[in-house]
């Protein structure tokens, strides 16, 4: 009877152990060699500027049992805008466009996330220029992979946003467009 007790004992262990580590979300920090966010805005309406973001940082957070309890975090750093003038730059980071003083990082935190085909739908509150919204970003991707020891998992996002809509100055509307198109590309890593 004490043999069956104890093998029941283990067991019921077992099971618990494992349910709480199959249940348990896996954290990811974003790998800055291979993240990028870059984006495009129309210039007088005939052609487009190219431009990026040198530094941002983040990390996710995935419950694949639960995804509902999974989360995404991410900060640019305004002033990292590089557009390839150093003379555009500078003026992109005054206070006309992005004032990178006054408003350091743009942000987003997600506040619901749920799996769909091909990835993971995320909802969450963006900031950029010191006004706050909520947006939708669709996330291809998540599948990991071991490369030299180390878990990755990686997703991609386009999105549009109106930089009316978070506080730009209006009068420099006219000469770049209100619309900006932004590709945002992420690889996290976790042990």
């Amino acid at each position: 009877m004490r043999r069956i007790h104890a093998a029941l004992m283990v067991t019921a262990l077992a099971l618990a152990l494992g349910a709480n580590s199959a249940t348990a979300a896996d954290d990811y920090v974003f790998d800055l060699v291979h993240s990028s966010v870059s984006f495009k805005a129309r210039h007088l309406d005939i052609s487009w500027i190219h431009g990026r973001f040198n530094e941002i940082e983040g990390h996710f957070s995935l419950d694949r049992q639960d995804p509902t309890k999974s989360t995404f975090d991410f900060k640019i750093k305004a002033e990292s805008v590089d557009t390839g003038n150093k003379a555009r730059d500078e003026h992109l980071r005054q206070p006309d466009y992005f004032d990178a003083k006054q408003f350091p990082t743009i942000d987003f935190k997600s506040t619901s996330v749920k799996a769909v085909k091909g990835g993971y739908e995320v909802v969450g509150d963006f900031t950029l220029h010191g006004t706050k919204k909520s947006i939708t970003l669709n996330l291809q991707g998540g599948t990991e992979i071991e490369f030299r020891g180390t878990k990755r998992c990686g997703f991609s996002t386009a999105l549009s946003v109106k930089r009316s809509d978070y506080g730009f100055d209006k009068t420099q509307i006219g000469p770049i467009g209100d619309e900006a198109k932004i590709d945002i590309d992420f690889e996290g890593t976790r042990k």
